[in-house]
């Protein structure tokens, strides 16, 4: 347990940011699923575009790393790009 006052306040605010962070990750996740199941090619354009600016916020906030972000849209415009 926590002995100092600034300590308790600490982990009240992790708590509430380890949520939001949760609620972005989630968020972008459900957004790479449809892009995925995507069969339009205008429709996995514009999912592309929107998911790819989700991940470069992620990876400027520091929930994912900057790498892992690059990874991913390298990965989704292939997917992008085989959509007929």
């Amino acid at each position: 347990m926590a002995h100092h006052k600034s300590a308790l306040k600490r982990i009240r605010s992790n708590e509430s940011k380890r949520l939001r962070n949760k609620y972005y990750l989630k968020t972008t996740r459900t957004f790479i699923k449809k892009l995925k199941k995507s069969e339009d090619k205008a429709e996995a354009e514009e999912l592309y575009k929107k998911v790819s600016s989700m991940l470069d916020k992620l990876a400027k906030k520091n929930i994912i790393h900057k790498n892992n972000a690059a990874n991913k849209k390298a990965k989704l415009h292939k997917v992008m790009a085989a959509v007929q």
